[in-house]
């Protein structure tokens, strides 16, 4: 008893640090950074690792240093949750800092710290590292990562021996009042506590880790709660310049599409390499048993746009065209890469060019899908298609069952890309993914076709009648056949 004892008060004195460690924090800086937890479940000790001193940022290299000591002794079976935003105010105006027990929208998580045996609390870490955790997991357990839901989880029968990464998202209003963001994070509060519960109903030992891919709150947002006057009047104003930047970017996307742009071009040098262009790109991800759509086209395609072409390479037989984003579908860094190569094929005495995939790169995640198979024209050529999705007639399709790109959709319409001889500027003839032969023209031809096997066989069997040679006269004695005829 007085052992229990002992380890409760360590554990609580662990808490009020943690909670010590949020309040010296600078809120200025909080823009920068994002709150992490580590523990295991009961019964499991980690080796024990100093925590970062008050005001410390912790890197990508050094979180990496702490996941690695972690998991080097810890279960291999990791549960991450991954939350659109949070920081350190959420856990001290909502976590019962102050003593308001009543107040705390965190049960389930301080639950789980206080019958952790081991924990570890990072009150500051910089978004790059929080948004490379994923990748870091990933190369550490040498497994993908499984998005889940607590539904999902309750089917999965896990082992201890074999190692898992299941990552559950969680939301985080953007643009929530105060009571709003308190009843997401008291939801989110509620996901934790199902699937800590449903992980204990396995008896699977296992490591969890709560974190957000970016801060919830903004320096410019701080700065105006902190203003002593003025500060309604300033958020009127801020008010009115979003509404009024929403309506003008509505604006500039129906102009856009309603006319025609330029292509997306690579060059190597002062030569073209590769050429892009769609009437629509867009990609969509599962969350909580719907997709969530979000149009890449605005970013790519259009007067005054110039997307950032950063890690684009092309020779004679590879080509990479990678298109940088921010802020999709809250990821902070987005990529949407096109891998082309061609070769000789001797069959067809001729080169050939193929879209070998289309990687989705994330949060330190890639998601591939293959596009070899359907996508392809000659060497001199470039491709065209009214229509390249992953769900509705797929011409993309995941690389493998456990792929992130079974979580991901991606749609192209009047899709065209040319990564090899590009000349002036242009695109070559385009070969069109649409066939001579339709499924609209073989459904006539096999029509006809049985039509004309019904009346030839039809004509066969009339051209097989013979008339009678000998006729029975009615006033004359009857006709006898012999049977010998």
């Amino acid at each position: 008893m007085a052992a229990g004892a002992l380890q409760r008060r360590r554990i609580s004195a662990a808490v009020a640090v943690f909670l010590a460690l949020l309040n010296v924090l600078k809120p200025a800086s909080c823009d920068e950074q994002v709150p992490l937890v580590l523990w295991t479940s009961g019964g499991i000790s980690l080796p024990a690792q100093a925590p970062p001193t008050a005001g410390h940022i912790v890197g990508q290299q050094q979180l990496a240093s702490y996941l690695e000591k972690a998991l080097d002794v810890g279960p291999h079976n990791v549960v991450l949750f991954l939350q659109d935003k949070m920081s350190i105010e959420d856990f001290t105006m909502y976590g019962g800092a102050f003593g308001n027990k009543q107040d705390n929208v965190f049960p389930n998580l301080e639950g789980a710290l206080m019958s952790s045996s081991s924990s570890l609390v990072l009150p500051a870490v910089s978004w790059p590292a929080s948004n490379a955790v994923i990748g870091q997991l990933q190369d550490q357990l040498d497994t993908s990562p499984l998005y889940m839901d607590p539904e999902t989880l309750s089917q999965l029968r896990l082992n201890a021996s074999s190692p898992a990464l299941l990552v559950f998202r969680l939301p985080y209003g953007i643009g929530a009042d105060l009571l709003s963001a308190k009843e997401i994070l008291s939801g989110n509060d509620e996901v934790i506590g199902q699937v800590l519960n449903i992980m204990k109903s396995q008896s699977v030992p296992y490591t969890a880790i709560y974190t957000a891919l970016r801060p919830s709150r903004e320096a410019a947002s701080l700065s105006v709660e902190a203003g002593l006057g003025g500060g309604r009047s300033l958020l009127q104003a801020r008010g009115r310049y979003r509404e009024s930047g929403r309506e003008r970017e509505k604006q500039r996307r129906v102009k856009e599409r309603a006319g025609t742009y330029p292509p997306v071009e690579f060059k190597e040098g002062e030569n073209s390499c590769i050429l892009l262009w769609a009437k629509s790109l867009s990609v969509s991800i599962l969350r909580s048993g719907r997709w969530e759509e979000h149009d890449l086209t605005p970013s790519t395609f259009g007067e005054g746009v110039t997307p950032r072409l950063d890690g684009s390479s092309c020779d004679k037989t590879k080509a990479r065209l990678v298109l940088n984003y921010e802020n999709v579908l809250n990821h902070r860094s987005f990529k949407l890469i096109f891998a082309l190569s061609q070769r000789h094929y001797k069959v067809s005495a001729r080169r050939w060019f193929t879209l070998d995939a289309v990687e989705l790169e994330y949060d330190g995640t890639k998601a591939t899908f293959n596009g070899s198979r359907n996508i392809y024209a000659p060497a001199e050529y470039s491709y065209r298609c009214e229509s390249v999705t992953s769900f509705q007639w797929p011409l993309l399709v995941p690389r493998t069952s456990k792929d992130p790109a079974n979580q991901w959709r991606v749609s192209f319409e009047d899709f065209q890309i040319q990564g090899f001889n590009v000349s002036g500027g242009e695109f070559s003839y385009a070969s069109d993914c649409a066939g001579f032969f339709s499924p609209g023209i073989w459904m006539g031809l096999i029509t006809s076709l049985l039509m004309v096997l019904v009346l030839t066989y039809g004509l066969h069997m009339i051209m097989q009648l013979h008339t009678m040679d000998r006729f029975d006269d009615p006033k004359g004695p009857a006709i006898s056949v012999p049977q010998t005829e």
